[in-house]
């Protein structure tokens, strides 16, 4: 089936260093927590590459670890070079995406959707092509997943304390969507851990998570 008139899309993942990542979960995760915040990032990244709508993944980090990981994948590897903040890093990976793929849409994703499936991101995106800017509520209903542009808008995220009520004040149309549960799943708390464990996690998530004893079931 031909898909020129269908947008293809460039996302960027920003990934913290691991020291940083997943704070929430210091507690149950204990001596695994960098392991889990990289076997996260790194299921994130190789759903998104399997998307049909995806044409590129840009990463934006300064972890010395996740960085050759990523690649590994096919993901090009940007720096924090702003390292002023998260939504300055995704301006900055935006505008590298944009360099490299003028002719593409590009989204911000965030790096904690351990159980994201490539179909539901297909839709999602799908959705997103229709408006100059989408974005998608994450499950508590309080921030969100992930904000789009089409080729030619403005590009503004607004990802932080009640990102959901800032990007739909800024415009963006919020995509409510029912059937993308696992685009919705982020996991900062062991609770969100074991939602996402209900849904199916990738291969590496699902390695780490016998070692921590309140995600069992």
């Amino acid at each position: 089936m031909p898909r020129t008139h269908r947008l293809t899309w460039t996302l960027v993942v920003p990934v913290k260093p691991l020291a940083r990542a997943k704070s929430r979960l210091s507690g149950p995760a204990g001596p695994h927590r960098e392991r889990l915040a990289l076997a996260i990032a790194t299921d994130t990244v190789s759903a998104v590459l399997r998307s049909s709508r995806v044409q590129g993944v840009v990463v934006v980090t300064d972890d010395p670890i996740a960085a050759p990981e990523l690649a590994a994948l096919g993901a090009v590897i940007v720096p924090d070079e702003p390292d002023s903040g998260l939504n300055p890093a995704l301006v900055h990976g935006v505008a590298h995406a944009r360099l490299r793929a003028p002719d593409s849409a590009v989204g911000a994703l965030s790096a904690d959707l351990p159980a994201l499936r490539p179909a539901e991101l297909d839709r999602v995106l799908e959705a997103a092509a229709a408006a100059p800017n989408a974005f998608v509520p994450d499950a508590a209903g309080i921030g969100t997943t992930l904000y789009t542009a089409r080729p030619g808008a403005d590009f503004s995220p607004a990802f932080g304390t009640d990102s959901r009520l800032r990007h739909r004040e800024g415009g963006a149309r919020e995509l409510a969507l029912d059937d993308v549960p696992s685009v919705r799943r982020d996991v900062d708390t062991i609770e969100d851990l074991r939602v996402a464990l209900e849904l199916g996690v990738g291969p590496r998530t699902a390695s780490v998570a016998p070692l921590l004893p309140l995600a069992r079931h």
